[in-house]
């Protein structure tokens, strides 16, 4: 599996539960304790997080560290 995968498909998840909440990437930098910048890359599968900023993230939008990644994974299964 190529990791620039993974980063894609991680960003776009980091995306689209951040876009159901109708936030602004900005919005999302804020309460994260972030970057704006770097959640840009983040969702663009430019970065890949560590686990603490992983944290930050899904702290912020309310979800946990598990639940992202198992839809990271199931992602990467459909696609294999």
């Amino acid at each position: 599996m190529p990791l620039k995968k993974l980063d894609r498909l991680l960003g776009f998840q980091i995306k689209r539960f951040r876009t159901a909440k109708s936030w602004s990437q900005e919005y999302l930098a804020e309460v994260a304790d972030l970057h704006r910048t770097y959640i840009s890359q983040l969702e663009r599968g430019l970065k890949s997080p560590s686990v603490r900023i992983l944290y930050q993230i899904t702290t912020a939008l309310g979800i946990t560290m598990s639940e992202l990644l198992e839809i990271v994974e199931e992602s990467l299964n459909a696609d294999e």
